[in-house]
């Protein structure tokens, strides 16, 4: 049972002096990241799973997705704004500051700044980060929206896309970027992670594209996003800190109630 975001694990992990991070390493110093490090005393070693890879303007017209005929674009990371807004550009699409956007996370939200002039009365996420919270907003806009859903070519029936069609919501897929996985091999062999954190199914398939015969061996394993949870379970892999939950909205947070349990503080 996982309360919290943190699982106990079944073995002693008292010390914990390496976390893996598979995302790439963030740009600036005062990252939250840095702060867990400094905190409890750990290494953070970060190293992206994956590279995506932004559809070409012209691909992307093979799906004869009027992007203009939606009034709602839905956002469930910082990548799909970037490539919605690429497409955009490269196809001369003005998009009509009428368009509502709706994020799963407050982050993603403020992320739309670099694109648009913000007003909250026009941008909408969740109360707590969770996917839950993130459909029940929807859920009181979905009679008069048609929502376009921006992700990767290699979007898997996800509880969001579910719930989309079991509530009959308008709605249409845009595959705006794909992911790959990138060579994990080296890092994984030259070093002892205590945790290893993903964030993507994603990241779980580069891992084991990477190593097809990888087995924890102790090696607590972080998780953020329901579909991250299942596919680290369908991956045989036991998932011991999760986010986001109504107390862990990060996995900064679900790592440092994870850390304050097993680790004294300097």
């Amino acid at each position: 049972m996982v309360k919290n975001g943190v699982k106990k694990a079944g073995i002693d992990r008292k010390v914990v002096k390496k976390i893996l991070i598979t995302q790439p390493k963030p740009e600036s110093d005062k990252s939250p990241y840095y702060e867990l490090s400094r905190k409890y005393d750990v290494d953070l070693e970060f190293f992206p799973f994956i590279e995506l890879e932004g559809i070409p303007a012209k691909e992307f017209r093979k799906q004869k997705i009027d992007i203009q005929a939606y009034s709602a674009v839905i956002f469930t990371s910082r990548n799909a704004i970037d490539h919605f807004f690429r497409s955009c550009e490269e196809m001369k699409v003005s998009v009509s500051q009428d368009t509502k956007y709706f994020c799963i996370t407050e982050a993603v939200a403020l992320y739309l700044q670099k694109f648009i002039l913000y007003r909250k009365r026009k941008v909408f996420y969740g109360a707590d980060g969770t996917s839950r919270s993130f459909m029940e907003v929807i859920n009181k806009h979905k009679n008069n929206e048609q929502f376009l859903y921006v992700c990767s070519e290699n979007q898997q029936d996800s509880d969001i896309v579910n719930w989309l069609k079991n509530n009959e919501c308008q709605f249409e897929l845009a595959f705006m970027y794909r992911t790959r996985s990138t060579d994990v091999k080296e890092i994984l062999e030259k070093s002892d992670f205590d945790i290893i954190c993903f964030f993507t199914p994603s990241g779980v398939k580069s891992l084991f594209d990477n190593l097809p015969k990888y087995k924890p061996n102790g090696t607590l394993i972080g998780a953020f996003g329901t579909n991250t949870f299942k596919a680290v379970e369908q991956a045989g892999m036991e998932l011991a800190i999760k986010a986001p939950e109504p107390q862990t909205p990060s996995m900064v947070a679900a790592l440092d109630i994870y850390l304050s349990k097993v680790i004294k503080r300097k």
